[in-house]
């Protein structure tokens, strides 16, 4: 029996996978292009998804809002990978650009609380307040003397 819920050991080992992830991200987009990384990426979201099919029980009956919302949440996932290994691709250092990209919980937030009528705390407020002073002082680059230009 595991003293931690099972949700926890799932969220940590994401969070393992996706540390990795920025990593081998920014190596792939030193030496290939953003475009080609991200087809590889596709290829293996679809092994792992045909893995799932063949393995895994599926219940096939959605209803269509919950079909669309799921398509519309890929589709989304793909642009922000697609994006984000541009940015890679572009000159952006992988401990900045993850770490960015990293606070899309800022805009679930947001649209939780505009769309959803959900509330924040106030200790919640404050940990979104440092989360965006954090986004500007990650994406602060020094500046460069002419000399080394």
């Amino acid at each position: 029996m595991s003293l931690l819920p099972a949700w926890l050991w799932f969220a940590a080992i994401a969070l393992v996978f996706w540390g990795i992830t920025g990593v081998t991200q920014k190596l792939a987009t030193n030496r290939i292009s953003s475009e080609l990384s991200f087809i590889w990426f596709a290829y293996a979201m679809i092994a792992i998804s045909a893995t799932l099919v063949v393995f895994v029980p599926i219940h096939w009956h959605l209803r269509p809002f919950i079909f669309w919302a799921a398509v519309v949440g890929g589709t989304l996932n793909g642009l922000g990978a697609l994006t984000s290994f541009t940015a890679l691709e572009s000159g952006g250092k992988a401990s900045v650009v993850i770490s960015l990209i990293s606070l899309y919980p800022l805009v679930t937030v947001a649209f939780a609380v505009t769309i959803l009528h959900e509330r924040l705390t106030l200790a919640q407020a404050c940990g979104v307040g440092l989360a965006i002073v954090a986004a500007i002082l990650l994406s602060l680059e020094p500046k460069v003397p002419a000399s080394k230009k």
